[in-house]
């Protein structure tokens, strides 16, 4: 599933590394409904200006049903019943946002413009060169999984119920390829970066320029605005509602 960026709506990298760990901060941790609603919309700006309409509407309509169970349903249930809401509704009020802000900082982002942007805040080679492998690395062993579950399948042992009955050959069939293209695309992905010159220590030119604009100002103050509530109340001893 690949995002369609469209020209009027570009984030720059720092931006989106930056409102990955607001959020990712901000959502495990028990910031005020206001707060928290405000931060879950970003990723839901992200993905909805970008041209993937279906899937924003899918997060925040999952999102809203996980918080309308926590208020209303989950005072009122008991038993194994209370044990699935409480698992539903708190992965989804906060693994969500940071799954969904994460899915699109890795799609949307291109090895060039990270590698762009970061060397103009100077940050060093030891943490540009692994995660820059880091962004190619995710949907190169997402389409290496593809492959082989694609391949299993014609084979007659997809990954289904019926196959989890024969864990042995699950993990034969399946998982082992699985581990072993892992291993040898993150061994060609490393070689590429360095073929590519990523560890030259002389400084490196770049044909993008990595600059903020209106939208990275807007989601960054929204954020940092949010963040400053919650530790006003964190810092201040009040309790959170």
């Amino acid at each position: 599933m690949e995002l369609g960026l469209d020209n009027q709506f570009k984030i720059d990298p720092r931006t989106k590394i930056i409102l990955l760990v607001i959020i990712s901060f901000m959502v495990f941790n028990e910031a005020p409904l206001y707060v928290s609603g405000i931060l879950v919309l970003v990723p839901f700006i992200c993905l909805f200006f970008s041209d993937y309409k279906k899937a924003a509407i899918i997060y925040i309509f999952l999102y809203v049903i996980a918080r309308y169970i926590q208020i209303y349903l989950l005072p009122n249930t008991t038993g194994i019943v209370s044990i699935l809401l409480v698992t539903f509704s708190y992965t989804a009020s906060r693994m969500l946002p940071i799954f969904v802000m994460g899915y699109y900082t890795i799609t949307s982002t291109k090895v060039s413009e990270f590698i762009a942007s970061m060397e103009k805040s100077n940050v060093p080679k030891e943490i540009i060169i692994p995660i820059s492998v880091i962004f190619r690395y995710i949907p190169s062993v997402y389409e290496e999984i593809k492959s082989i579950t694609n391949a299993m399948k014609m084979r007659g042992f997809g990954f289904t119920t019926k196959s989890l009955k024969s864990p042995l050959k699950l993990i034969e069939f399946y998982m082992v390829p699985i581990l072993i293209s892992a291993v040898k695309t993150s061994d060609e992905l490393s070689a590429a970066s360095l073929t590519r010159g990523l560890s030259n220590p002389e400084k490196r030119t770049h044909l993008i320029d990595a600059e903020f604009n209106k939208w990275d100002y807007i989601l960054l103050i929204v954020s940092i605005i949010g963040l400053g509530i919650y530790s006003y109340y964190f810092i201040g001893g009040v309790v959170l509602a």
